[in-house]
């Protein structure tokens, strides 16, 4: 596999991504960016997002030939989310698979209100068995708001840590950065929270992390902030935050929320998928601690539909810390077995 020249077109591509999206921003209105385009199985698929494709699918097929042939995953591609190139070539023939989400943030990024990333994790091709952990490479680049001259791409290859740098927009210098969660042993006093930004059962969420907050720190002084929430409504924003060290426990739980809800009855939302979690390496690579809602070691079916949950702990002593109390609250409200 030859690693490093997947990864080198990978953050390519995510430039090139960053550059149509800053290039929107001169051209389009917000109503423009934000049109529906159409409606996926897996998400809303806006405008913004469907713009991209045109760069992608161009850049893939140029390169598919000279890497032995990429089976690519991402939305929009046919019913099946799954497009193998060059054209012709069978599915089994490819030597990788490439999993993207060209835009992760959507729905901060077209109205100009937080940077969203272009995310994508490469594995050597093996057919329908394929999962997140079989990803060798992984490549998320920033795609900030106009307000912003400064682009953050990090990448990991497996087994070689991971790595970061900041490109400026304007001069096209980059200025090399680290990668370094938390150093914290506590949460107290810092940014970590379970996401609850979309309905419904977002007081089941508020619920749990009320009670794991109460549970972790009884003794806490009255009148004082214990800890802060900040609901970035991106997974790869959210492992940003926690890969640069500025959040320290991030738990995105709606899947088993979900399933929960559809076994009472009651209707569902929007649940992370795999293709938002195709970065992960990012954070394996940097010492940051994922797991799965039960505690066991992350992982999904390398797809855009399957409902995922997650959790990251930026260290294994904020991990020791956390994860006893929340996977008893877990089983406590049903969100995973007893």
């Amino acid at each position: 596999m030859n690693s490093y020249a997947v990864k080198d077109f990978l953050c390519d591509m995510g430039l090139r991504v960053c550059l149509h999206v800053r290039q929107a921003f001169q051209f389009q209105s917000v109503e423009e960016r934000a049109a529906v385009h159409s409606e996926s199985s897996d998400d809303t698929i806006y405008q913004i997002d469907r713009d991209v494709e045109d760069i992608i699918v161009p850049l893939l097929e140029e390169k598919a030939q000279s890497f032995g042939g990429i089976v690519l995953i991402a939305e929009g591609m046919d019913e099946t989310n799954r497009l193998v190139l060059p054209r012709g070539m069978k599915e089994p023939q490819a030597a990788y698979r490439i999993i993207l989400d060209p835009i992760d943030g959507t729905r901060g990024i077209m109205y100009d209100k937080r940077s969203a990333f272009f995310l994508a994790g490469a594995a050597p091709n093996r057919g329908e068995t394929a999962t997140l952990q079989d990803i060798e490479i992984a490549v998320m680049v920033e795609l900030p708001t106009s307000r912003s001259h400064l682009s953050d791409t990090l990448w990991a290859v497996k087994g070689q840590g991971a790595h970061r740098f900041t490109r400026d927009l304007l001069s096209n210098r980059l200025f090399p950065q680290p990668v370094r969660p938390s150093q914290s042993h506590t949460i107290l006093g810092g940014f970590a929270q379970i996401s609850q930004f979309f309905p419904p059962g977002r007081e089941i969420l508020a619920q749990i992390e009320e009670e794991l907050i109460q549970t972790l720190f009884p003794n806490a002084p009255e009148g004082r902030a214990i800890l802060f929430q900040d609901q970035y409504i991106s997974t790869g924003g959210q492992l940003y935050e926690i890969l640069v060290g500025h959040d320290r426990f991030v738990a995105d739980l709606r899947a088993g929320l979900y399933r929960r809800l559809r076994a009472e009855g009651r209707r569902v939302g929007l649940a992370c998928h795999p293709y938002d979690c195709c970065a992960h390496l990012i954070g394996t690579e940097s010492g940051v601690r994922i797991t799965g809602s039960g505690g066991g070691p992350f992982n999904a079916p390398m797809d855009t539909t399957s409902p995922v949950d997650w959790i990251a702990y930026a260290n294994p002593f904020i991990q020791a810390e956390v994860e006893p109390v929340l996977l008893n609250l877990l089983r406590k409200y049903q969100l995973i077995s007893a």
